[in-house]
């Protein structure tokens, strides 16, 4: 396995769930830790994420998401603990306006819901006798939305959504990459608010279900029990440049093996595969404030649009949002998110001024002068999150199509060997960070 991320160890451990007994799996991990961008740290001697927060409950299907039902085969079901509060906000002009329901990533169902924050072009959603997308017609997010709501429906509502997962820009994602359900029925309905209710449908989510879920204590407890359920070896500080077929199965470094697993990001991959890769990545900051006692709204956290002109594009308080990180000194954690797609150059700053930037627009943000942090930490995660342009779906099909027969030929499994850390596959599931 070639890669130590959450999705080299779930493979490594799959692997040691079909292999053949006595079968032998190695994880290459170039850092000096396994997890990938799931990560526990500290602050102010509180456990905190430095990484992905949560994870959804739900898969579209309806069933446990791949990340729960992976809990569970380790162990961690009593572990797993939900939002003690779900109402989120969104920071406009100067206020906390409630985050609006009955939307898939910000795209309404009912126009009349997203009024209060967001006027949408009614108008434009008329029906016009043929289905929204063609066949096999792929679009960016923002385009589809502007051309049947209106920009505010983008800029206020779906773009901060699609930001606070990917990081990236409404009008440059795909949809079929980043909403499959919506685009499916997109195909099928002639509006848009149809289309959303029909994907909507098809996933439905029993009364009362949490959306997300997390593990007390921290995501790498997730990690190590994965880790550890997958008996395999574990390298770290152990590159793989270069992939080498050799009589009997491919060279590794040192080692040969019968077989390889990349669970890697897309360049990697694409260095090592010897093809072009098919992802841009964008880069963030989280930073992390422990206040003490400071007057938060009742809230998860709220999302920024990119019209506010602030470097933070979404906070989350810890302390409100999770029952089981509440503190009795009545210090409260808030993280911030920072960081889109193609603003790279905003971060290239130091953690202090990265600290007192948030600080400042926390507080004018939530409207509340907020006291000074007895501890803040800041977690950099530099090219960590892919932007999937249109057409995305469609040419990570062609390229397998395409890939020399040597490198997917099926090898006896005896020995099998991963690297760095998260495969390059046509789309993520969200997690929030």
């Amino acid at each position: 396995m070639i890669g130590g991320g959450i999705a080299g160890l779930a493979a490594a451990m799959r692997l040691r769930d079909r292999a053949p007994s006595g079968t032998t799996v190695t994880v290459y991990e170039q850092s000096g830790a396994v997890g990938g961008k799931l990560r526990t740290g500290a602050v102010a001697g509180s456990a905190v994420e430095l990484g992905a927060e949560a994870f959804l409950v739900r898969d579209p299907e309806g069933g446990d998401s791949a990340a729960v039902a992976l809990a569970r085969r380790v162990g961690l079901s009593d572990a797993l603990v939900h939002p003690a509060t779900g109402q989120a906000a969104l920071a406009l002009h100067g206020t906390l306006a409630p985050m609006p329901g009955g939307t898939l990533l910000g795209v309404p169902a009912d126009l009349e819901k997203v009024a209060a924050v967001a006027r949408p072009a009614a108008e434009r959603d008329h029906d016009g006798g043929r289905p929204l997308l063609g066949p096999e017609e792929d679009i960016a997010v923002g385009a589809l939305v502007r051309r049947r709501l209106g920009d505010e429906v983008v800029d206020r509502l779906v773009d901060p959504l699609l930001g606070g997962v990917y990081a990236g820009r409404a009008d440059r994602l795909s949809l079929a990459a980043t909403m499959p359900g919506l685009a499916r029925a997109a195909r099928v309905e002639h509006t848009l608010s149809g289309a959303v209710r029909s994907a909507l449908a098809a996933a439905p989510r029993p009364p009362g279900l949490p959306v997300f879920a997390t593990v007390t204590g921290g995501v790498s407890r997730l990690v190590a029990a994965v880790a550890e359920a997958s008996g395999a070896e574990i390298r770290l500080g152990a590159p793989v440049r270069e992939l080498v077929r050799v009589p009997g199965g491919w060279q590794v470094g040192p080692d040969t093996v019968d077989a390889v697993v990349l669970a890697l990001p897309a360049r990697p991959a694409a260095r090592l595969l010897g093809v072009e890769p098919l992802l841009d990545y964008a880069s963030v900051a989280l930073v992390t404030l422990a206040l003490p006692a400071p007057r938060l709204p009742e809230l998860s956290g709220f999302l920024v649009p990119a019209g506010e002109g602030t470097l933070v594009k979404a906070a989350t308080f810890f302390s409100t949002k999770w029952a089981h990180m509440r503190r009795d000194d009545g210090v409260a954690l808030v993280r911030a998110s920072v960081g889109r797609y193609g603003e790279e150059h905003l971060l290239h700053t130091g953690d202090p001024e990265l600290v007192r930037t948030v600080h400042t627009e926390l507080s004018t943000l939530v409207g509340i002068p907020l006291p000074e942090p007895v501890d803040a930490r800041v977690q950099r995660w530099g090219g960590a999150l892919p932007q999937y342009p249109v057409g995305h779906v469609a040419r990570v099909a062609a390229l397998r199509a395409t890939l020399p027969r040597r490198w997917l030929s099926p090898a006896p499994a005896t020995t099998v060997s991963a690297s760095r850390s998260a495969c390059a596959r046509a789309r993520r599931r969200p997690t929030t960070y």
